[in-house]
């Protein structure tokens, strides 16, 4: 079978696994405190570079930009979930969380939007989904437990800030898959990213952050975020959905939580304990079991799952 998966797919998932296992990395950078980032407002500059970046990128190449007012709303919406509820979550815990252990936690996003799916189309789930979603809860629960069990508030918001992280991509996600627009990927990206900045900007009066001073440390995680993360990964992800199976395209969500967990031990000497692996692994078998049951013809097909 590996024979007959294309080459250029391959590559591209490959980008897909790297890019977006390491964005947690660069988060965990760009917002610490020493390197002078406010949470919300490099949010904010990152998607709004990246919406200026993607939809310029489509215009050179002749896709159609112009939005209708219900395409505007829709995007609107999405944008807002997926990303300054989503993403901007991720950038204010990770003032207290560890990279590898936040990307372990968002990963669970196909848990809640499973949970969503089957509320909104009230389908009866199959024993196997039943059993993947409940082996979901038991890791997040074992993941959270040593936070959660330190006590202290930074920790505990920390944890939910993380689970309601992945609640609000699961959500923007359901809404996007049912309210769909006639655009491009990389032209609907792009307004999800114009419409977040907008968002993230709000939220960021409303925290009162200051103008920052990022160090160059600071400055080069910002970087990666915009062109890699938000640019060069998002499109490789397009293309691996066009040239390979599904089922193999969609192995990132289990694959990322591994390679960033191994990033931030390696790069920032984050712990990894005996608590970590085994939350990572029922979240991951969860997942896993998720895909499979969703394989199924009586399942709905899930609509694109977390991304940072």
């Amino acid at each position: 079978m590996s024979e007959q998966l294309s080459k250029k797919g391959l590559i591209h998932l490959f980008i897909v696994y790297t890019v977006w296992s390491s964005t947690y990395l660069a988060i965990r950078i760009a917002v610490d405190p020493a390197n002078g980032f406010p949470p919300f407002l490099m949010g904010a500059s990152r998607v709004l570079v990246a919406a200026v970046i993607l939809l310029a990128i489509a215009r050179w190449q002749g896709k159609g930009i112009r939005l209708s007012f219900d395409d505007a709303v829709s995007l609107a919406v999405s944008g807002t979930l997926l990303w300054v509820v989503g993403n901007g979550l991720v950038l204010w815990a990770e003032l207290h969380a560890d990279s590898g252990f936040s990307c372990l936690m968002v990963s669970s996003a196909p848990i809640w939007a499973t949970i969503l799916e089957l509320f909104i189309y009230k389908r009866s789930p199959t024993l196997l989904l039943v059993g993947a979603l409940i082996l979901g809860f038991m890791g997040v629960l074992v993941l959270s437990f040593p936070s959660m069990a330190k006590g202290t508030s930074a920790d505990v918001f920390a944890v939910l800030a993380l689970i309601l992280s992945a609640v609000g991509w699961s959500m923007g996600s359901v809404f996007q898959s049912r309210h769909p627009v006639k655009l491009s990927p990389q032209v609907t990206s792009g307004y999800q990213h114009l419409f977040a900045g907008v968002g993230f900007l709000v939220v960021s009066l409303c925290f009162g952050e200051t103008v920052p001073h990022p160090t160059v440390q600071a400055w080069a995680a910002w970087g990666y975020l915009v062109i890699f993360g938000s640019v060069i990964a998002f499109t490789s992800y397009i293309f691996a959905l066009k040239l390979l199976p599904i089922s193999i395209a969609m192995t990132y969500a289990y694959v990322n939580p591994v390679l960033a967990l191994f990033l931030g031990w390696w790069l920032l000497g984050e712990s990894i304990t005996v608590w970590t692996i085994l939350g990572a692994g029922l979240v991951i078998v969860s997942v896993i079991g998720i895909f499979r049951a969703k394989q199924q013809p009586t399942m709905t097909p899930s609509p694109v799952e977390a991304v940072q």
